[in-house]
């Protein structure tokens, strides 16, 4: 079993790979003030919930686009696991050929979802990460990674719109019975809600056009669940596709 853990601007990713079987997937907040002892008291107290011990973990890898602490999130790891714990970056195999100007610049959590959905679903594929940012990864064909887009997250929109506008207020996530509001709540549900989901409709529908193909379209991340179903295009709800590819990545560098 393998300890995999995403490292996101909101939210720390933390499951257990067992061969292709996904044992659990938690979230716990990324605080860019803890310590690598707290931090291996979070992840602790995760894996004891699932009564994972560690004699059952065969090794741990962690991909991170929050570079002030992922350092002390490896050492919080290796604290519990005490052995070595792979980082993807320079010099990680991952098998993902990269087809960009500066293939440095890629972010892991994009290689990482890219090297799961080659492995998972027939290319040509476009695959949403929605988080802090949204992001798309666009895979060819020949399962070549050839770009992508990156743009602001629901919960970054969102918040803007409530800093910015004195009259509005915070509002939950989901949406509300009609499309059409009637109070101030159900319009920004709505907006939010449906605005996103025509966007990722939308962005479908011009990379394809892009691409000259149809695309198996995929969807990951903390928020793909409360917007994918008020999509109109077919998209795949895969929330351990991240997960997974930490561990085709563990495996590749282990044999």
């Amino acid at each position: 079993m393998i300890l995999a853990i995403d490292i996101g601007n909101t939210n720390i990713v933390v499951g257990c790979i067992d061969g292709s079987d996904c044992v659990f997937v938690e979230r716990i907040s990324t605080v860019r003030t803890k310590t690598e002892l707290e931090y291996a008291i979070d992840i602790k107290n995760v894996l004891d919930i699932y009564h994972i011990k560690k004699a059952e973990l065969e090794g741990g890898i962690i991909s991170s686009v929050v570079p002030e602490i992922t350092t002390v999130v490896k050492l919080a790891v290796e604290k519990i696991l005490k052995k070595e714990v792979l980082v993807v970056g320079a010099g990680i195999k991952t098998g993902l050929n990269i087809r960009i100007d500066n293939p440095a610049q890629l972010g892991s959590d994009l290689v990482v979802d890219s090297v799961a959905g080659i492995a998972e679903y027939p290319a040509p594929l476009l695959i949403f990460d929605l988080g802090t940012a949204n992001t798309v990864c666009v895979i060819d064909k020949n399962k070549n990674y050839v770009g992508g887009m990156i743009y602001p997250g629901i919960g970054v929109s969102l918040s803007s719109l409530t800093a910015h506008a004195s009259q509005l207020g915070g509002i939950s996530l989901e949406a509300p019975e009609h499309i059409v509001g009637k109070n101030t709540v159900e319009c920004m549900k709505s907006g939010i809600i449906y605005s996103s989901a025509a966007a990722i409709d939308g962005i479908i529908d011009r990379l394809e056009e892009e691409l000259g193909d149809g695309t198996t379209v995929i969807a990951t991340g903390g928020l793909a669940k409360k917007i994918i179903p008020y999509c109109r295009r077919k998209i795949l709800l895969d929330e351990t596709l991240l997960l997974k590819g930490l561990a085709i990545i563990y495996r590749k560098n282990r044999r």
